[in-house]
């Protein structure tokens, strides 16, 4: 599970189906179908798709793939009033299941006064190991300014029985800016974690991405506080690729 607790087992491995839902429209025999007398609109619901790969799945410093590469999928769909709800898979290792990691998030995202927010609600899954299963609530601001934008995520699980009935308490100042011209942006972030999954524990990243050929490509240094305690936590360089469609 994303927590420290889970250690290596399997390599990185990925299933995933969809399954289209077409409906059809037939005009009954000899009566052509009727033209549409309004133009259409773009429907109220805005559906994403991305799949990534990562040369080592870190979550808040710490590497839940045993610092080998992961494989990650993700499903979203935004109503136009910013509801939306996402599906999110990875491959982890060593959590004593199918060394999946599931994500079901259900959110509202808006902006007022120029200040962006998400408020949302997860719930993590791990196939064949259900006692790591868990909730989590989250809450982000950020603010655009020019080519640069700096926010902050709150994030808690309260007290359960799946991680030792202690709550868990993050918080994440990050910060991005594009470079002038060019299609890259500097992207970084600091966090503290403090309860069930983190004694005070700090980590950072800086990095860059960039898209080129349809594909979102990154680099990113990740370090924690936990080095040497932890051999999940120490500092290494991650690169990921993804595309979204």
């Amino acid at each position: 599970m994303r927590p420290e607790m889970m250690r290596v087992r399997s390599a990185c491995r990925i299933a995933a189906a969809l399954l289209p839902l077409v409906v059809c429209a037939v005009p009954a025999r000899g009566e052509p179908a009727a033209p549409s007398s309004t133009p259409s609109s773009p429907p109220p619901v805005d559906v994403e798709f991305t799949l990534a790969a990562v040369t080592d799945y870190r979550y808040r410093g710490l590497s839940l793939s045993n610092k080998k590469p992961s494989l990650q999928a993700e499903l979203t769909a935004t109503h136009d009033t910013g509801l939306y709800a996402a599906l999110w898979a990875a491959t982890i290792a060593g959590n004593d299941g199918a060394d999946l990691e599931n994500q079901v998030t259900l959110g509202y995202s808006g902006e007022a006064g120029g200040i962006a927010f998400d408020l949302a609600a997860a719930y993590y899954l791990y196939p064949g190991a259900s006692a790591d299963n868990y909730a989590e609530f989250a809450a982000r601001v950020s603010r655009a300014v020019d080519r640069a934008e700096v926010g902050a995520t709150l994030s808690y699980a309260p007290a359960q029985a799946n991680i030792g009935d202690v709550d868990n308490l993050y918080l994440g100042i990050d910060a991005s800016l594009a470079l002038g011209p060019t299609p890259l942006t500097l992207s970084g972030n600091i966090g503290v974690e403090d309860g069930a999954f983190g004694d005070h524990k700090l980590d950072w990243s800086l990095g860059v991405s960039g898209d080129a050929a349809g594909l979102t490509f990154g680099v990113a240094y990740v370090d924690s506080s936990r080095t040497s305690r932890d051999p999940q936590g120490k500092p290494t360089i991650v690169g990921s690729i993804s595309k979204s469609f």
